[in-house]
């Protein structure tokens, strides 16, 4: 191999100039890393969207041209929650609302929100919320008003409630 001192003045200026392969690589990873994240944030758009709908992950994962296991890891590594959890993480807020501010009955929320089974509708609400949906109207729907619509999102939206212990015990 020639050492650099032999090379043509044309040469060892393109060597000093080009870019190192790892950087380039590195470009690449950063780029393929930002598109995931735009199709991930279009994916958490649908849901706000469609949360009435009936969504599955292979059905948003369709829609940005990923695998269903693939879509549900990187959406967890990125928003912390998988695509049906943060799917009916907006069903319940929405059943929320309307739990506090119609007088339709629980089975027609239920539907409402794109929930097709009360059992399930049921259970994921008590895990989020904490008690019930009947309950909640009963003793939570009315705690705040006068607050602008924005704070109450924020001060009524649901967490699970093994993650509220996790947290407490930590």
């Amino acid at each position: 191999m020639l050492a650099r001192a032999h090379l043509p003045p044309r040469i060892d200026a393109l060597c000093r100039t080009r870019p190192a392969r790892a950087s380039i690589v590195t470009v690449s990873v950063d780029a393929a890393r930002l598109r995931d994240l735009a199709l991930l944030r279009r994916v958490r758009d649908r849901i706000d969207r469609e949360y009435a709908e009936p969504l599955n992950v292979e059905a948003l994962a369709a829609g940005v041209h990923m695998s269903a296991g693939h879509l549900s890891r990187r959406f967890k590594a990125a928003f912390g929650e998988s695509p049906y959890a943060y799917l009916m993480t907006r069903r319940v807020e929405r059943a929320m609302s309307l739990l506090r501010t119609t007088d339709l009955s629980v089975t027609e929320i239920c539907h409402a929100v794109g929930c097709g089974s009360l059992g399930t509708f049921s259970t994921r609400f008590t895990e989020l919320v904490g008690v019930p949906p009947s309950v909640y109207r009963e003793r939570g729907a009315h705690p705040l008003p006068g607050m602008p619509p924005c704070v109450v999102r924020q001060v009524a939206r649901p967490i699970r409630i093994r993650e509220a212990s996790g947290a407490v015990g930590a």
